[in-house]
């Protein structure tokens, strides 16, 4: 084992899960939203501005949590001490998080989060009372702190029990368009379900590396238009953990996958652990170091994800009437039929094709192909084939700033996929270039969370520098505009060597 030493970070994440199924949130939010805005278009901007001030809260005085649903219809642990137990026969514990020892600073906060979700204008970020309230030293008014257990599969192997090693519930806020959230602190401290004791993780802190990269990672999926949970804050102190990043025996002291138990049936992304944007197309691409076998590289997802369902059906099973198995065995059936169906509805956005042609499946797979054997850039060949013109790849003049274009381009099939695509597009009932340009850059972001940029931010943050978090952060939240302050730090450039040098691990 080595040390490594020098004073280290720590986080906690107000992480927000909304308790409707996620779909059905985006539709209502854009619902009220809509007839809020509607109801105040003939106001002046001063009234409008007062009018939604006034639906902001300016302290947390006034603020209140509840956790009654879970307490009141769900078995709750007996057991009011905290330490590392097997906890049989319930569903939450009553845990209280661990304050931290030494200075707690906020270093990002989410102003989206603050104001559009939990009621709380941004000046309230400032406070004292929020400060020690994302940092687990204080309790609102209403909330019971819990932690919850669950059990999961793990790599295609019952993992037995599990649950919120380094988590707590600590209440439901519904917000003033009616919609509840869940508020949860990350990296709070032990909890009775805190587990990998030998390399570190027992604690249950958060590490500044991996804190960073949940909390950009949250963010740029939900700008991306991809639902998922929404980190509120990011939380730092001088305590010190230990973490044996990958498994290696190389302990050192920090401040620094689809299983089961990271499945989500309301359809939302949740617990950022070892993710990975691909740069260059594989379908063998897999970011996290620790799945040796590739279980969860991104070609055979659709193939977990059926695991997965299959194994909530086992358990259901126990509860289901032998018609109801029947029925729930017959929607499994579909699954894949589903899937794919999805999976080439998004590919033909992405493409900018309208309406429906039995040769699109083969015009999506022929250019995964070729993108697969060049090795081109995933992200940018599709946000570059939105901004070319039909005439320039009808002439195969493709400009030079189109670096993952051109990459693809020297495949010896490439002119013959163009000529097929472009016949496609011409089959776009009233269409034209400009439009199709339009739709395709709204749907194929310039900017994706690459783990190089990441990794920069984290290791800049560990030297107590979170210019590029911040920066960063601001770039996420409009991922498909040019941005001259993204161009200038090569967002969308080609990767730096070095990119391929970074490892993520469930410690990471």
């Amino acid at each position: 084992m080595s040390r490594y030493s020098g004073v280290q970070w720590l986080f906690t994440w107000l992480m927000l899960v909304c308790q409707t199924g996620c779909y059905l949130l985006d539709s209502l939010t854009a619902a009220s939203n809509f007839s809020y805005m509607h109801k105040y278009i003939n106001a002046s901007n001063s009234e409008q501005d007062y009018c939604e001030r006034k639906r902001r809260l300016f302290t947390l005085s006034e603020w209140r949590l509840s956790t009654e649903k879970f307490t009141a219809a769900l078995p709750i642990d007996s057991i009011q001490e905290n330490y590392v137990r097997e906890v049989y026969g319930i569903i939450f514990s009553v845990v209280y998080p661990t304050p931290f020892k030494s200075r707690v600073r906020l270093v990002a906060v989410s102003k989206e989060v603050l104001e559009g979700i939990l009621d709380l204008d941004l000046s309230v970020s400032g406070s004292e009372d929020f400060l020690q309230l994302v940092s687990g030293a204080k309790l609102i008014l209403g909330s019971l702190p819990l932690t919850h257990r669950y059990g999961g599969h793990q790599f295609g192997s019952w993992a037995g029990q599990l649950g919120d090693g380094r988590a707590h519930l600590i209440g439901v806020y519904t917000n003033r368009l009616g919609v509840s959230w869940e508020l949860q602190l990350k990296g709070s401290g032990r909890t009775p379900y805190s587990r990998f004791v030998a390399h570190g993780d027992g604690d249950g802190r958060a590490v500044l590396h991996s804190s960073v990269r949940e909390f950009l990672g949250s963010e740029a999926m939900h700008y991306l238009g991809i639902p998922t949970s929404r980190a509120a804050s990011l939380v730092v102190s001088d305590d010190d953990v230990w973490r044996d990043r990958f498994y290696n025996g190389n302990v050192r002291k920090e401040r620094g996958v689809c299983n089961t138990d990271n499945f989500s049936l309301l359809s939302i992304t949740i617990d950022y652990g070892p993710f990975g944007f691909m740069d260059s197309y594989d379908p063998d691409f897999v970011p996290n170091t620790s799945d040796d076998e590739r279980r969860y590289k991104i070609g055979n997802q659709a193939n977990v994800g059926m695991f997965n369902l299959n194994k909530l059906l086992q358990a259901l099973n126990l509860l289901l009437a032998p018609r109801q198995k029947q029925l729930a065995s017959q929607i499994l059936e579909g699954y894949s039929e589903q899937y794919y169906r999805c999976f080439t509805e998004i590919f033909k956005r992405k493409l900018g094709l309208l309406g429906n042609d039995d040769e699109d499946n083969y015009l999506i797979a022929f250019l995964l192909k070729l993108m697969e054997d060049s090795r081109a850039d995933f992200t940018m060949t599709f946000r570059q084939l939105s901004e070319i013109s039909q005439d320039q790849l009808k002439d195969l003049s493709i400009p030079k700033e189109f670096w993952a274009l051109q990459d693809v381009a020297e495949h010896e099939f490439f002119s013959h996929w163009v000529n097929l695509y472009l016949l496609r597009l011409k089959r776009n009932k009233g269409d034209s270039d400009f439009e199709r340009r339009k739709r395709m850059t709204g749907i194929n972001p310039r900017y994706v969370l690459r783990n190089w940029m990441a990794e920069s931010a984290a290791q800049k943050a560990e030297k107590n520098d979170f210019s590029e978090v911040r920066l960063l952060q601001q770039i996420l939240q409009f991922p498909f505009q040019a941005q001259t302050v993204a161009e200038r730090a090569g967002y969308a450039q080609r990767p730096p060597a070095w990119a391929q040098e970074v490892k993520i691990s469930c410690s990471s």
